[in-house]
């Protein structure tokens, strides 16, 4: 079992546990407490796993929708209804057993609960496994734009088990597939041949030295890049938002579940590639090599994947809300070349008009 350890509040750090379930149980001593676990997760996941679970520990299950829609208020005041009703103590750690969406929405909910109990993530999706699950960011979206309403609450522990992905369908693992291409766009070139030279074929087959080296390597990556800047302030942790500004947007105007968060991450990654050449930050060869490279994966990377084709224009009006922007202006995670990702301020509004409108 691989640990990392991912930086918290104050110099602290919590562990990210990589390997059987079991064994990363038996590591946290959760199979020592006294009463059950207060458990989120949502039908389909706790079909698939709850069971694998029970077994370790006592769970007291709460259920939620699948996906985006678990994000809203409802479900957030239904959670904390359920966390009240039994008692839940300031010390309990909420076990989010499932993907990016249970875990954005038990985060938040532990967040604000009593003003803030622990939360352990089970991620069950490969894009929860290499990316949301650790950082500490709890979102649920609001009028109409993801994750605005949120808080930073570091988890007190991440259990990451690969096994778990063989449940995925090929739709969620290549959602999952972008997030981890992105971590080698961003700052590891040669994690990022690795992926489009067989990596990636040998992570889907779950062979266990190809799977724990990818994650691994993207939970590290994140845990240097959130260092120094749990609450995305100074710019350095930013940098993981490589293709998210144009894929937010476009998560938002497709409506959002309507597309998954990697996918539209993917077409971003692309449109971040394609707008770096316009800025003349990057050779056109490049980026055309990226788009070419996320295809081969099996990654969408046009609008028209999308269902937004020549609607490139629209994407403006929400990208000027990215949280990353500043005194109205507009803020961008661009590339100089692959494994060299930078931020890039005051992007002129009228020359990313200008891009979008040609799309």
């Amino acid at each position: 079992m691989k640990r990392i350890e991912a930086p918290a509040r104050d110099d602290d750090r919590y562990p990210v546990l990589i390997g059987p379930m079991a064994s990363a149980v038996a590591a946290l001593g959760l199979d020592a407490a006294k009463r059950p676990f207060a458990c989120l997760s949502d039908a389909r996941v706790f079909g698939l796993h709850g069971d694998r679970l029970g077994q370790l520990v006592a769970l007291d299950p709460f259920l939620l929708p699948e996906g985006e829609a678990a994000k809203c208020w409802d479900e957030l005041e239904r959670v904390i209804g359920f966390l009240s009703a039994r008692n839940h103590q300031r010390s309990d750690p909420i076990l989010a057993l499932g993907g990016g969406a249970v875990g954005d929405l038990a985060g938040l909910a532990a967040a604000l609960y009593r003003r803030g109990v622990p939360v352990i993530h089970l991620p069950t999706t490969l894009l929860a496994q290499v990316d949301s699950s650790v950082g500490g960011k709890t979102a649920i979206d609001a009028e109409g734009q993801k994750n605005l309403v949120g808080a930073f609450h570091p988890p007190q522990a991440v259990i990451i088990d690969p096994e778990v992905l063989r449940t995925l369908d090929a739709r969620q693992w290549r959602a999952g597939l972008a997030e981890t291409v992105k971590y080698g766009l961003i700052g590891d070139s040669e994690f990022y041949a690795w992926l489009v030279d067989g990596g990636a074929r040998r992570l889907e087959t779950l062979d266990s030295t190809a799977a724990s080296h990818a994650i691994a390597t993207a939970v590290s990556m994140k845990a240097d890049l959130v260092a120094g800047d749990l609450e995305d302030r100074v710019g350095r942790r930013a940098l993981l938002n490589l293709g998210h500004s144009f894929g937010h947007a476009i998560e938002a105007l497709a409506g959002l579940g309507s597309i998954l968060h990697g996918e539209a991450v993917a077409i971003g990654m692309v449109l971040a590639a394609s707008f770096s050449v316009a800025s003349g930050h990057l050779p056109a060869a490049t980026a055309d090599q990226i788009a070419r490279d996320l295809a081969a994966l099996g990654l969408p990377t046009h609008l028209g994947d999308a269902g937004l084709d020549g609607r490139g224009g629209d994407l403006l009006a929400p990208m000027r809300h990215d949280k990353k922007n500043e005194d109205g202006r507009l803020t961008l995670v661009l590339l100089r070349a692959i494994g060299e990702a930078f931020l890039a301020r005051d992007v002129a509004e009228d020359a990313l008009a200008a891009f979008l409108a040609r799309l």
